[in-house]
């Protein structure tokens, strides 16, 4: 049996010069917890191409979705951004990650912690019934370059008042958006650990400090990023989980190096 399926593109949208996303369709055995992620891409000259990427929808969703960066010469992804409905993909058979409920222990609110495409497998879990059920509150914070690269995760959490799974639960205000873009002064708020450090982020969203008693953390995106939000969670007193040993923060190690 190959190591990967071969799913047909159904929709393509382009968010900028850097940034789009798409939607597969799903092998009916494809099974995946929400916020892993897969080996995902082409096939070239006879050959499977690809990378780590994180699946954006729901595990209940009957398509698959996937947001990705445009790199010009990155092997993968400039001929990834050309792709057209239609177009065939390979998703791989085994999903994993460490983005995932099971990994950290109950709390009452989750922190969903992303740079860029990041924001991918906090996609899925917004979309997901269980997060809700399992905390009180749920916070989505996104940091990019510029406020049009925060498009899609507003676009997503505003669609989701509709959401039959999960629409009760953003109505309700479970749901916190958090977004900052660091290259336009009008949008500029600063990194997510310096707002943090002086409680501007807090006083934002009118939240407590960061308590580990009560507090749990999910962390994607890039290696600086994920150093200086590590260490944010860990100055507060925050302990690394995973599934085999649940703990208060957890942070997608496959993107790294």
């Amino acid at each position: 049996m190959s190591a990967f399926t071969t799913e047909t593109v159904l929709a393509v949208q382009h968010y900028t010069d850097r940034l789009f996303r798409f939607r597969t369709t799903r092998s009916p055995a494809f099974r995946f917890r929400t916020g892993e992620f897969v080996m995902m891409g082409l096939e070239i000259d006879g050959k499977p191409l690809v990378r780590a990427y994180s699946i954006a929808s729901p595990n209940w969703d009957e398509e698959l979705e996937f947001y990705s960066i445009k790199v010009p010469d990155g092997p993968l992804t400039s001929k990834l951004c050309n792709i057209e409905v239609g177009q065939t993909v390979l998703v791989g058979r085994k999903p994993v990650g460490t983005l995932v409920l099971d990994a950290l222990l109950p709390g009452k609110r989750l922190y969903m912690v992303a740079t860029g495409t990041g924001i991918a497998p906090f996609a899925s879990l917004i979309r997901d019934p269980e997060t809700y059920e399992r905390f009180e509150e749920v916070i989505l914070t996104q940091t990019c370059r510029t406020a049009d690269e925060l498009t899609y995760g507003k676009e997503l959490v505003a669609s989701l008042k509709d959401d039959p799974l999960v629409g009760d639960y953003i109505v309700a205000g479970k749901l916190i958006l958090d977004t900052a873009a660091t290259r336009e002064p009008q949008n500029l708020k600063g990194r997510l650990p310096a707002r943090v450090a002086d409680g501007s982020f807090f006083r934002e969203h009118n939240l407590p400090p960061f308590n580990p008693e009560e507090d749990r953390g999910m962390i994607c995106g890039s290696m600086e990023m994920l150093a200086s939000c590590k260490a944010m969670f860990e100055d507060a007193g925050f302990t690394e989980g995973s599934v085999s040993q649940p703990g208060q923060f957890v942070y997608e190690k496959a993107f790294v190096g």
